[in-house]
This record gives C-alpha cells, structure tokens and sequence, in this order.
C-alpha cells in the first residue's frame, strides 16, 4: 500500500499509526528516484508486507524534507514503532536494502 504524504503533520501521523512504515523521499525531476521507487515497492509487496510504504516529494514538502535531515535524494528511512531503524540516501543497492529488511523484520 502506497500513502503520499501532503504535509509535516501526516508525516507524523503516518509514522505513528504504522508499526512499520517505510518511507522514499524523491523530486519528480531525478530519474534514479523514478526508476528506484517501483522496484523499492515491489520489494515490499512481495517480501516485506507488514510495511507500509509513504512517499514524499520533496520539492512540495520541503519541511518534512527538512525536519526528517533529506538533502539528497533519493532517500529511504525506515521507521518501527515511530523510531527510525535504518536510512538509506543516493547509492541504493537493491540487494543491500533487502538485507537489512530481513533483518529488521526478524526482530519484530
């Protein structure tokens, strides 16, 4: 399941209400990001189902950009329980994420 997240405040919300809650921070503009973020949800879907998928673009919500420290992008941060458990910005190997996830997900 996929959640834009408009503002600060849903940004919030979205982290609070979601025990797992993987979020992608792109620009309509970068192509890495456009290529990155079906293969991220794919990814999810298929192995990694009890994480909810947010997106935020950044150039519209340069606050939540901001208050979460994205300069680049693209960026993951994974969030359990409402705290942030593994952050991920530019280079992003599939592979590596994937890793990681399954560790995450072994100790929920």
């Amino acid at each position: 399941m996929q959640t834009d997240l408009l503002d600060f405040e849903s940004f919030g919300s979205f982290i609070q209400t979601n025990k797992a809650a993987v979020v992608y921070f792109s620009t309509p503009d970068c192509n890495v990001c456009k290529v990155l973020k079906p293969k991220v949800m794919e990814l999810l879907t298929e192995d990694y189902p009890n994480f909810v998928f947010g997106y935020v673009n950044c150039d519209a919500n340069k606050i939540t950009a901001a208050q979460n420290s994205v300069f680049t992008v693209p960026t993951i941060i994974v969030f359990v329980e409402g705290k942030e458990v593994l952050r991920k910005s530019r280079n992003i190997g599939l592979a590596e994420l994937d890793n990681e996830m399954s560790r995450i997900s072994s100790f929920m």
